[in-house]
């Protein structure tokens, strides 16, 4: 591949990342108000978003089939549309009702993004710059979370109610939309399609079905990356959602004021994503993974405590993002366990994972803050962080030495 068609799809990818993440959190920055005004407790609006979640985790598989035996772009398209639709859906919600079935259309696409993601990355890029190439896609991803809270401080600022946060996301999302599915379609058939040789020689039969998810079970560092990334999403998920009722009846921030700050950590997440590529072709994913878990779970609990003034948690909170170091690791380490044929599906598999926290995340930290308070659920947080840090150790111990090292195994 050209360095143009390999910046050309790490841009795409990148941008599309930027959209379907700020989908995924477009309600968290309101998720307040939303609740006053369908009049719901916030684990209800924790359980709507959950079933978005829960629509990415059944979708994984099969567009991970599609990904890797049809057309990687083809799954890009179908993100891109459904996820406009879902989230002016969302936007227009006249009833809570209306809420949970427009988060279950929105699921639909956001469930296409990481199986075409990560494919096309892995054909587009070199060995050399993959790593990087993954810290460009998360960056992306750390950006487009970020997007709806700075909408929401600007809205807030103006008087405007809730749904100009979700419709000015939804304008954004239709933009990029409109402009990225040319260029997908544009672009050469050896990245949009996976090649002859790697395609399955027949279809899936029942019998196949059953003996690939044996397989997958008995792979244990692809379940263990599944866990691990079921782990840290629940910790994230809890972070990007409920950073502003932290600060808001924790710290005593006003809500404009906390979204401000928590917008400001996940764009400081996202330079940790680029730093956290560039370790990992440097030193290895290993080593990248235990750091970043290992500071999520100190950061967790010093803000859990409540008792941080108000000029060291200005300085502290941006830090949160450090789980964000550890993606392109998470990335590298699935990649390496994969062969090409296989790309689609086991991001897919990894990504139920991701899904999977999030789809459990909002409402049981919601009916958590609300049965306990908002520092309860950020001590948990950090418990899982120490969890995903055992976990990892014990993963690095039962694969091959290139978790260690940033030269390739032989599968890439």
């Amino acid at each position: 591949m050209t360095d143009t068609q390999e910046r050309r799809v790490v841009s795409l990818v990148a941008g599309s990342h930027v959209v379907n993440h700020a989908y995924l959190v477009a309600l968290a920055p309101v998720i307040g108000v939303v609740a006053a005004e369908f009049d719901v407790s916030i684990a209800a609006v924790g359980l709507a978003i959950g079933v978005q979640g829960a629509v990415v985790t059944l979708l994984q598989l099969p567009f991970g089939y599609i990904s890797d035996t049809k057309s990687r772009t083809t799954v890009l398209a179908i993100s891109l549309v459904f996820g406009t639709l879902g989230i002016a859906a969302t936007a227009m919600a006249p009833s809570y009702g209306w809420l949970l079935a427009s988060q279950a259309l929105l699921g639909v696409g956001i469930a296409g993004h990481h199986p075409a993601h990560y494919p096309l990355l892995a054909t587009a890029s070199s060995e050399t710059n993959r790593g990087r190439a993954y810290s460009l896609h998360a960056l992306g991803g750390s950006l487009g979370f970020a997007v709806p809270y700075a909408i929401a401080a600007g809205t807030s600022a103006l008087g405007l109610d809730w749904r100009w946060v979700i419709g000015i996301v939804a304008i954004l999302g239709a933009g990029f939309a409109l402009v990225a599915l040319p260029v997908a379609r544009g672009l050469p058939a050896a990245i949009a399609q996976p090649a002859e040789s790697d395609k399955p020689t027949s279809r899936p039969s029942l019998g196949g079905v059953r003996r690939g998810a044996v397989e997958l079970v008995r792979s244990s560092g692809l379940m263990g990356l599944a866990l691990l990334s079921f782990l840290t999403a629940s910790a994230a998920w809890c972070i990007r959602t409920y950073s502003p009722q932290l600060l808001s009846s924790g710290y005593g921030l006003a809500p404009g004021t906390a979204n401000i700050l928590v917008s400001g950590m996940l764009v400081v997440g996202a330079g940790f994503i680029l730093l956290g590529g560039s370790l990992t072709d440097r030193i290895g994913p290993g080593d990248v993974a235990l750091g970043g878990y290992a500071a999520l779970a100190g950061l967790a609990a010093v803000l859990a405590s409540g008792m941080l003034p108000l000029a060291l948690l200005v300085l502290i909170l941006p830090f949160s993002g450090t789980i964000s170091v550890s993606r392109p690791a998470r990335s590298t380490l699935a990649d390496r366990l994969s062969e090409r044929s296989d790309l689609g599906k086991n991001f897919a598999v990894v990504t139920i994972g991701i899904s999977l926290g999030g789809a459990v995340s909002p409402p049981a930290f919601g009916a958590l803050i609300d049965f306990a308070s908002v520092r309860v659920a950020f001590g948990v947080v950090a418990i899982l962080g120490v969890a995903s840090l055992v976990l990892t150790q014990w993963l690095l111990g039962r694969v091959d030495g290139s978790a260690r090292t940033p030269e390739a195994t032989v599968s890439d």
